[in-house]
């Protein structure tokens, strides 16, 4: 099992520099990569620049970057430039995120997702492989002035069109907080969709939230980040299957976030994640890799653990993964 660590995730109350000290401890730790997330606070890339500058070899991937955003050719370019500033490996993620997130916030229709990351995927897995010389784009009278940014394209996936757009394009793909079960499931999925394709399946991979050791602030902040699950199809069935009927019933009726909150009690943060004291987390470390999972992105709750020190360090690499080197143009 390989581990990398989300410097951000999704939108929550925490300070803005955190994901910055964040990585900067994954780094120092000897993690190999470190996930800076979009969202209405930060912009993937100049996080990721930002993560460069304060860290010394960690690799970083942009994303995931919702598609309807931003067409191709920016996110290539966003991450060819971010590869430029730090002269570190630089990946980008891609995904469908939400209606909250496209059209609340960016003002943008959220149309055709599946159809877009398909045609986004399909696009980028040729621009972040262009050589200095080459028309930016295909047609353009550009040429490219910086090389690709030499990381690994990953596709945020669970339905099973964007499965297949990851198991066709993707050196990765990506789920956010699962279940063991889900796992196993969506493993088979991937696996035979890169039949399907003709591919060597990519590797997958899950951001999970952690905390080991936990107090009450941490156990709060992992409820948080997934009482919002609740009511999601493929989700909902699994808190239920843990004993968690009544808040899936709740969020059935649009019930908010604090009243779903006080519906959980706080063994429920350990249903999608890795909570717990080291013992019982190793154990459910064991558990997703025989579910099938390749690599485990720690979501580190940091209430109450400052950079998710504790979680980090307890589960640390045996040896500092390689320092990553940007791949010849």
């Amino acid at each position: 099992m390989d581990f990398s660590v989300v410097a951000v995730a999704r939108e929550d109350d925490g300070a803005v520099d955190e994901p910055v000290r964040v990585a900067s401890l994954a780094d120092r730790l000897g993690y190999g990569e470190v996930w800076a997330g979009e969202g209405p606070t930060w912009d993937a890339f100049v996080l990721a620049a930002a993560v460069g500058a304060a860290t010394e070899r960690v690799a970083v991937t942009a994303g995931p970057v919702p598609v309807n955003v931003r067409d191709p050719y920016t996110i290539a370019r966003g991450a060819a430039s971010v590869a430029a500033v730090t002269g570190r490996a630089v990946g980008v993620a891609l995904g469908t995120s939400s209606k909250r997130v496209v059209e609340g916030v960016h003002g943008r229709p959220r149309v055709r997702p599946a159809a877009v990351l398909e045609e986004s995927a399909a696009a980028l897995s040729g621009l972040l492989r262009g050589r200095v010389g080459e028309p930016v784009a295909p047609g353009s009278v550009f040429t490219r002035r910086l090389p690709g940014p030499g990381g690994p394209l990953t596709v945020a996936a669970f339905g099973d069109r964007a499965i297949a757009t990851a198991a066709t394009h993707a050196d990765r793909m990506l789920l956010d907080v699962v279940s063991p079960a889900q796992v196993r499931v969506l493993r088979a999925k991937l696996d035979a969709a890169a039949r399907k394709a003709g591919r060597t399946r990519p590797t997958l991979a899950a951001w999970l939230p952690a905390a080991v050791d936990p107090d009450p602030a941490s156990l709060a902040q992992v409820l948080g980040s997934i009482a919002g699950y609740l009511s999601v199809p493929g989700y909902s069935e699994v808190f239920v299957e843990a004993g968690f009927g009544e808040a899936v019933m709740l969020a059935a009726t649009g019930a908010d976030r604090e009243t779903l909150l006080r519906a959980l009690p706080p063994r429920a943060a350990a249903t999608l994640g890795l909570i717990g004291d080291l013992d019982t987390v190793r154990a459910r470390i064991e558990a997703y890799a025989e579910a099938g999972l390749d690599e485990i992105a720690l979501v580190p709750a940091t209430a109450g653990d400052p950079a998710g020190e504790r979680t980090l360090t307890a589960l640390r690499p045996v040896r500092p993964a390689p320092a990553p080197a940007l791949k010849p143009a």
